[in-house]
């Protein structure tokens, strides 16, 4: 069984300007960061040229497909039956997403086959991970 998911999305970023624009969005869950998702935006969707990634909760997704939630950098909410929105706050603005709502509840689908909802905690190796923090001191 694999121990990262990765899943291409197109999103539709929304501007101020007249007109949105797609970009590509790569989705990432791995077994090692069990309560995490990951997004990545290439340098075309960011202000400044460079590679753009948040990690933010998976729960917080689910939850968000349902109904609007999220504190802080990150929020999530439907928009309408077919479309997600995610939005991003940085010190340099926010940004929001719009992503079809279909591929978001396969890829959360995936990394429920990968680490079923409740057994997060379970995939860190704590013996493991104490051993070898104390081998470094």
């Amino acid at each position: 069984m694999p121990t990262v998911i990765d899943q291409a999305v197109q999103a539709r970023l929304i501007a101020s300007a007249p007109q949105d624009r797609a970009v590509p969005a790569q989705l990432r869950y791995q077994r090692s960061d069990p309560f995490a998702v990951h997004i990545a935006f290439p340098p075309m969707a960011s202000l400044d040229g460079a590679d753009v990634e948040w990690a933010f909760a998976r729960e917080l997704l689910a939850c968000g497909l349902i109904s609007p939630t999220g504190h802080g950098d990150v929020h999530v909410w439907p928009c309408g039956p077919e479309r997600t929105v995610l939005e991003f706050h940085a010190a340099e603005g926010v940004a929001m997403v719009q992503i079809d709502t279909a591929e978001l509840r396969r890829f959360l689908t995936r990394s429920y086959a990968l680490v079923p909802a409740g057994s997060e905690a379970g995939q860190f190796d704590l013996d493991g991970d104490l051993t070898a923090l104390l081998r470094e001191a």
